[in-house]
């Protein structure tokens, strides 16, 4: 769905006004934006690569969910996460270092989930997280609404996997709203409601959603997401 110029800034100022107040200062780490870059690909716990003591921030969601358009837009980059109109094109964990060499954090996008995921793909996801990596926050993207039934399965999913047997919170759970230019504006405020609603009762322990929308002029969220990704990794 597009819209004109004129209803971008309609939809965004609804938004705004209505939900929160969004960020608009550039975060220094993003600021140059050539200086993230794509580390490696792994299918194994094998093939995971040195990250160097580096944060971690991980990225999951449904297939053609917007999270690569989302994070490339985040990174200030056109293609250096793929993206693809045909769903399930990450297959593996792709690592991208995020800051000049060697390094502020790491990025780790995951395959999607939903009807076109695999189970060996989510056996990785689950693996890594549990075993291999040691994430600082993991963001986790709707967009359908209502949210469907793999929406809420992952979400539950990854809300148990909040707490450790020791009772300890490994990492936290960041809930990101795509697409949001996809929403009628007149309906905005009781959607993004309904959908605050549905992740709170699929994962209690998931932060408030973050809403965003690459095809508005300008992008809307992604400051938000920055400073998100920066307070979670413990950066200035």
């Amino acid at each position: 769905m597009f819209l004109s110029s004129h209803h971008h800034v309609s939809r965004a100022h609804l938004i705004t006004s209505k939900l929160f107040c969004a960020r608009t200062a550039s975060t220094s780490l993003f600021s140059n934006s050539q200086s993230a870059a794509f580390i490696a690909a792994a299918g194994s716990a094998k093939s995971i690569p040195k990250l160097h003591g580096l944060p971690e921030v991980i990225v999951t969601g449904r297939a053609n969910s917007g999270k690569s358009t989302l994070f490339n837009a985040v990174l200030g980059r056109k293609a250096l996460l793929h993206t693809s109109k045909k769903a399930g094109r990450t297959r593996e964990l792709n690592f991208f270092r995020v800051g000049p060499e060697p390094g502020k954090l790491i990025l780790v996008d995951a395959p999607g989930y939903g009807a076109r995921g695999r189970p060996e793909w989510g056996a990785m996801f689950d693996r890594y997280i549990k075993h291999e990596g040691t994430p600082a926050r993991l963001h986790s993207f709707q967009w359908q609404t209502p949210l469907n039934s793999f929406d809420t399965q992952m979400l539950t999913h990854l809300s148990k996997m909040l707490l450790s047997d020791r009772g300890t919170q490994p990492f936290t759970l960041q809930s990101i709203i795509t697409k949001a230019d996809c929403i009628p504006a007149d309906q905005i405020p009781t959607v993004i409601s309904r959908m605050r609603r549905q992740i709170w009762e699929a994962a209690p322990l998931c932060l408030p959603p973050i809403v965003t929308s690459t095809q508005m002029s300008p992008p809307f969220g992604i400051e938000e997401v920055r400073k998100n990704i920066l307070d979670a990794c413990g950066l200035p």
